[in-house]
């Protein structure tokens, strides 16, 4: 018997048992679209997350701070982390505590002094407006939270000038000296900080500080970079530790929730099972007819193991469906609550094409193996037996 007669054979019950076909392909349907919807749950959020702290030029950036004997940076040491192979860019940062005064308000803020480049090696990104450069050293990117505190919202105060109030030499009892800047972008932040142009700071510049941002010149060469810095008596830590770690943590979550909907798509397995041992029972005295007239054993489980297989197929396919359409509907219903309460639009499913196939092909290997029970106790038949059945 040929492949394309055993297709036929195979498919004849989806007319003839069409619904009970239907909700034993819909039933492992479920339970596919179930591991779907909350293994992507998991892939979602890391992915915004690491989205949220993350730029192409991060994944790059090392954090060196001062070591145990030291207690900041000076010009010498940034000329000698220059030498350093694999350094490709150094983005030093002085932090301080200041005032601020808008208008007729004035708060204390966290001051960041640093170049055009450090934004995008910190992985920050500009929410509105435009970042720090060096066109305009006047300008500055202050925290949402920081408007909030002035009683303005970013398009309000975008564009306009505010006086700054700090020491140069990082201390918070030290002179403070004033500064006027134009507020030129936004960042998502929730402590109350802004950032500034070093350069704008004027004459005599910054020489002292906290830490830097120290760009590679590739992935490869990283680690020995960091070695190196390390060996100077340098603290060094780099973004892609937090990414490892978040990486360690949400594939614990995606095998928990992968569990549950494992479970999910066992009951279903075991629904299909169901549905093939009755098959093989009413279609009992069918098998001794086909096996009088020349079936063989081979050809009689063959038929019965691509009707679980072709079911296991379908199932799956209805499970990516419902799985993907869950999502979507989820996402909606929790961005319309987010901006109904002010929060923003966030995607929290991804769905990587790598998980679909792999998901699609083990519902066709669930339905492949389930029917191998039942596809051997048909083909194990006595003819005699079978055509006396009733």
């Amino acid at each position: 018997m040929g492949i394309l007669d055993l297709l036929k054979l195979s498919t004849r019950m989806f007319k003839a048992r069409t619904s009970r076909t239907v909700l034993t392909i819909l039933g492992m349907g479920v339970g596919v679209g179930a591991i779907l919807f909350l293994v992507a749950l998991g892939y979602g959020i890391q992915k915004t997350l690491l989205e949220t702290i993350t730029t192409a030029d991060s994944l790059l950036t090392l954090d060196v701070y001062p070591g145990e004997t030291r207690q900041s940076i000076i010009a010498d040491d940034i000329n000698k982390i220059k030498e350093i192979n694999g350094v490709d860019l150094i983005s030093p940062v002085f932090e301080t505590v200041g005032q601020m005064k808008y208008a007729s308000l004035v708060s204390d803020a966290k001051i960041t002094a640093v170049d055009e480049n450090f934004l995008d090696l910190d992985g920050v990104k500009i929410v509105q407006g435009e970042k720090i450069n060096d066109d305009e050293i006047q300008g500055m990117v202050i925290s949402n939270s920081l408007a909030k505190v002035f009683e303005k919202t970013p398009e309000e105060m975008l564009g306009t000038e505010v006086k700054v109030f700090l020491s140069k030499d990082g201390k918070v009892s030290g002179k403070k000296q004033e500064f006027n800047f134009k507020i030129m972008g936004f960042v998502d932040k929730k402590e109350i900080s802004a950032f500034i142009n070093s350069k704008a700071l004027g004459d005599p510049p910054v020489s002292v500080f906290s830490k830097l941002k120290i760009k590679c010149s590739s992935s490869q060469i990283m680690n020995e970079t960091r070695e190196s810095i390390a060996n100077e008596g340098f603290l060094v830590s780099a973004l892609t530790d937090l990414i490892n770690q978040v990486d360690k943590a949400f594939k614990v979550i995606r095998i928990v929730l992968g569990f549950f909907g494992a479970i999910a798509l066992m009951v279903s397995a075991i629904g299909m099972f169901n549905t093939m041992t009755v098959a093989l029972m009413e279609r009992t005295e069918e098998i001794g007819i086909m096996k009088s007239i020349g079936a063989s054993d081979y050809d009689i489980l063959w038929m019965f193991v691509f009707e679980s297989t072709i079911m296991g197929f379908l199932g799956g396919v209805s499970g990516i469906a419902l799985g993907i359409l869950g999502g979507n509907i989820f996402n909606l219903a929790v961005n319309f609550l987010a901006k109904s309460l002010g929060g923003s639009v966030v995607n929290i499913f991804y769905f990587p094409v790598w998980f679909l196939l792999f998901i699609l092909g083990a519902a066709t290997l669930v339905g492949f193996f389930t029917g191998v029970i039942p596809a051997r106790k048909a083909s194990a038949t006595d003819p005699l037996d079978a055509l006396r059945y009733k």
